[in-house]
């Protein structure tokens, strides 16, 4: 744990001012992202700085480093900082879209629609909705008790 507070030291002088931004520091960034997670520890100032290099550099995305990012801030709920690195990630990137071929099983299973090629509109599950008739069967005996007892 001494390792991570030295590094929390370190990072917190680098995310002060324009430095903050200097892809020459995503090393070091990554490297803390590691850290936090070995040391099961959390820093979502640092994170979103890693993502804001990543906008920034596109070149240098790391999709493993991202993946840390986004499942660090998962443990964060119910706090908003998963949908706030998520949107972040820029979509040329994205992690959580499946494959081409496992998508269109998903559209035409579900009546899921594409207006334009990249978009992708989902039908209101409340359209779906299907009314079901519950019958119970009850016989007599398994109330008669009840019943007598109600006498």
């Amino acid at each position: 744990m001494a390792l991570f507070e030295q590094m929390r030291a370190n990072v917190g002088k680098l995310l002060r001012g324009i430095d903050r931004y200097n892809p020459e520091n995503l090393a070091t960034l990554e490297r803390y992202v590691e850290t936090q997670a070995k040391e099961n520890a959390y820093d979502l100032e640092a994170n979103l700085a890693v993502l804001k290099l990543y906008q920034f550099n596109p070149a240098f995305f790391q999709t493993g480093v991202t993946a840390q990012i986004l499942l660090k801030a998962l443990t964060n709920l119910p706090h908003t900082d998963f949908t706030l690195c998520k949107c972040m990630i820029d979509q040329a990137h994205t992690l959580l879209c499946p494959p081409e071929s496992q998508l269109r099983v998903w559209m035409s299973k579900y009546g899921w629609t594409e207006p334009e090629p990249g978009r992708i509109l989902i039908s209101n599950q409340e359209e779906n909705i299907k009314p079901k008739n519950i019958v119970e069967k009850i016989d007599f005996d398994s109330v008669s008790s009840i019943m007598a007892s109600s006498l």
